[in-house]
């Protein structure tokens, strides 16, 4: 239908009711937009909308989406999709009101002039609410509320821990080199907005908005230590495909020097995440998961060998997509175990089976209790005994067994003596705890690197988790925001 086809329509359905006009984006129709349609409908007997067709940042969803929203508002009596200048559809329609929101008042408002030609007005909502659909698209993204983390007082108090010797551990990070060995994941979160149910079938019915991909996996890691300020060397293996060079791009933008290899026998492993409201409906996989051939597990030994000198701590970070095979993981140990450097391990099996045992010699281990259970086929003990006895298995020196929503029992090496101990969950409102466990384990392995013990280290990576769990994404750890958070 033409512009003048639809004036013409609102003109013959308003009849001698007083119109107002209201127009924007209307990405999604969130509460600030209804209260702003109530308030144009409460000003006007007859409401119109019109929805901007103009192309920029702020238009994720096509215009007859967003026309469609807006028709079922209670309060819209005609809606359209605005293809000419909005300023020209004012003119010819000349609605008796047009109503915009607060937060426009100390902007530039061209409308009021074209209004004040033939006697309309230009009103401004009551301001009551103000929000905007890319603000609640974005929001998940940003950085986490510091005022829900809670700190363990009970386990500072039993551990001595002080905030201020915690900060002087924090300020030696920038002494670090660190080798990071993992499989690199990429991140995609696909923001939705749900639509409803299927007729046809029980099925959840959602309109991708919005797609933001992260850098995942070890490759995270590898970006928290040099977030946190440490000299990082990362090597991984990456499919000979588009993501490639994304990966290698965000990693030099975290300041992490990588060595990458290309396998054309795989993929680079993709994870894609559906989200609505701040919950995951679903997730896609897109990997293949064999071993690495001996060729490309040799190529990786001498990068690290001739990196080791220089080297105070190596961080194994196994997904199990076949990245670090035995061979390699037993290599490297040695490399490890010959100059004296610390080594931790983590090795993630969710919805892919992983062993934790198979690092033998680790300073920290840092599984699940379903990944330590796994790896040990116990399925009855407590979880003090399990973490002795693979501590024991392995010859591990200490082992953080992650709890999920009950947060970390730390079961440590004080003295030759075996401590157990727990910290709770920190943070009171997660967003996405994915990114937990690799925060825990590279901030503590920092820490112990640097002189902590292990209860500090474990206190520092308890923080370091609330943190990244309180936002949506892998965002590397900042040193500033975990010192302002320990000072609190």
């Amino acid at each position: 239908m033409q512009t003048q086809e639809h004036i013409d329509a609102i003109r013959t359905v308003a009849g001698k009711r007083k119109i107002a006009f209201v127009y924007g984006n209307f990405n999604i129709l969130h509460p600030g937009h209804l209260r702003l349609l109530k308030f144009a409908k409460d000003n006007g007997n007859f409401l119109v909308v019109g929805i901007n067709n103009r192309h920029s940042s702020d238009t994720l969803l096509d215009a007859d989406i967003r026309l469609e929203a807006v028709q079922h508002s209670m309060y819209v009596d005609y809606a359209l999709i605005i293809e000419s200048d909005v300023l020209d559809f004012i003119r010819s329609l000349r609605p008796d009101i047009m109503v915009k929101g607060s937060e426009h008042k100390t902007l530039s408002n061209p409308e009021k002039e074209v209004l004040s030609e033939y006697g309309g007005k230009l009103i401004f909502s009551s301001g009551d609410i103000g929000f905007s659909s890319m603000q609640l698209l974005r929001s998940e993204f940003e950085n986490f509320d510091a005022a829900s983390i809670d700190k363990p007082d009970s386990f500072m108090k039993r551990h001595r821990i002080k905030p201020l010797t915690i900060r002087s551990y924090l300020q030696k990070f920038r002494d670090l080199r660190v080798v990071v060995i993992g499989d690199t994941i990429v991140d995609e979160y696909i923001t939705c907005d749900p639509i409803g149910m299927s007729q046809e079938d029980p099925t959840i019915v959602v309109t991708p908005i919005s797609s933001d991909k992260f850098i995942g996996g070890a490759a995270i890691v590898a970006s928290h230590a040099a977030g946190l300020g440490a000299k990082v060397r990362f090597y991984s293996v990456l499919g000979d495909d588009l993501y490639y060079g994304f990966v290698e791009e965000k990693l030099r933008d975290y300041g992490v020097e990588c060595k990458l290899f290309g396998d054309t026998s795989r993929p680079t492993t993709l994870k894609q995440r559906f989200r609505a409201h701040n919950k995951t409906l679903l997730r896609v996989n897109h990997l293949k998961q064999h071993h690495i051939d001996i060729e490309l597990q040799d190529k990786i030994c001498r990068e690290i060998e001739s990196a080791i000198d220089e080297t105070d701590l190596i961080v194994f970070s196994d997904f199990s997509y076949g990245c670090l095979p035995q061979r390699l993981i037993d290599k490297i140990t040695g490399m490890g175990l010959k100059k004296g450097i610390m080594m931790v391990a983590d090795s993630q099996s969710s919805s892919q089976i992983g062993d934790i045992s198979k690092f033998r010699h680790m300073r920290l281990v840092t599984p699940t209790e379903k990944e330590a259970r796994l790896a040990l086929n116990d399925f009855e003990s407590g979880l003090i005994v399990l973490a002795e006895k693979l501590r024991k298995q392995s010859d591990i020196s200490n082992v953080f067994i992650t709890l999920g929503s009950e947060g970390v029992l730390i079961h440590a090496d004080k003295n030759k003596k075996w401590v157990t101990d727990q910290i709770p969950a920190l943070n009171r409102s997660p967003k996405d705890v994915a990114g937990a466990g690799d925060s825990l384990l590279i901030s503590a392995s920092m820490a112990i690197a640097v002189g902590a013990s292990v209860m500090e280290g474990a206190y520092i990576g308890s923080i370091a988790a609330a943190c990244q769990v309180g936002r949506v994404g892998n965002i590397p750890l900042n040193l500033v925001e975990l010192e302002q958070e320990i000072a609190e």
